[in-house]
């Protein structure tokens, strides 16, 4: 009963499928740090209402639109 060795040929393999696997840019993770920062200071407000944002999500999701507009590399909206 010998057993054997799978490990070369499995970690080859999720090496190149994490390559694949980034979908935001680096320019669009300092937009999302900016917009975190400027919640967190009490200054980042919300579209057309003008209200403050308190939402961690909600910051996020300013960053990442504002990063879109920049022009950076951003997964598109999911529409439903």
């Amino acid at each position: 009963m010998a057993t054997k060795k799978k490990s070369s040929s499995k970690s080859s393999r999720s090496h190149s499928k994490s390559s694949k696997k980034r979908k935001y840019s680096p320019k669009a993770g300092k937009q999302v740090e900016t917009e975190m920062r400027e919640m967190k200071r009490g200054k980042l407000k919300s579209g057309r209402s003008g209200k403050k944002v308190t939402s961690r999500k909600q910051a996020i999701a300013i960053g990442l639109s504002e990063a879109r507009k920049k022009g950076a590399k951003v997964p598109r909206k999911k529409k439903s």
